[in-house]
């Protein structure tokens, strides 16, 4: 089934706040086998310049995921979850993200395209602080495979 094409250009505001904390950031760090010392000591990251620990760069994902499933699992949108395959990730960082940050996304369906019997959707997340200060842009391109094929 192909995805419906109104979805491009609607916007899904914050629905919550996530407040990042040091535990969270040490666990992200353990668990993409990164553990330099500004993410998972004050000190180390003071002496960087940073208020506190600081993310690594992906961090982000955990945050943006809700909103990516608030839009994928759309039935209006008509896309099928078994049949996605995460295509692409990319990060625009402009500031960084550091333990006591509340942050909040607003996420945008960028674009929806077929190509060879699959469907392509990009979506755009501004991950901003509570106080509107700008982190992170991220883009996310998920493919339906096959879409065709799973209509009833």
């Amino acid at each position: 089934m192909a995805l419906e094409q109104s979805f491009v250009g609607r916007e899904y505001p914050p629905e919550s706040v996530y407040e990042v904390g040091r535990e969270k950031i040490r666990e992200f760090a353990e668990a993409i086998g990164d553990p330099r010392p500004e993410y998972l000591d004050v000190e180390a990251a003071k002496a960087l310049g940073y208020a506190d620990v600081v993310a690594p760069p992906t961090f982000t994902t955990i945050v943006n995921l809700a909103s990516i499933n608030r839009i994928v699992n759309d039935p209006e949108l008509g896309l099928d979850y078994s049949r996605m395959v995460h295509g692409d990730q990319s990060f625009t960082h402009h500031s960084p993200v550091v333990a006591g940050d509340r942050l909040a996304v607003t996420t945008v369906v960028e674009s929806i395209s077929r190509r060879a019997g699959n469907d392509f959707i990009t979506l755009k997340a501004e991950i901003r602080t509570d106080a509107g200060e700008p982190r992170v842009t991220t883009r996310a391109l998920l493919v339906v495979r096959d879409a065709e094929e799973g209509q009833a």
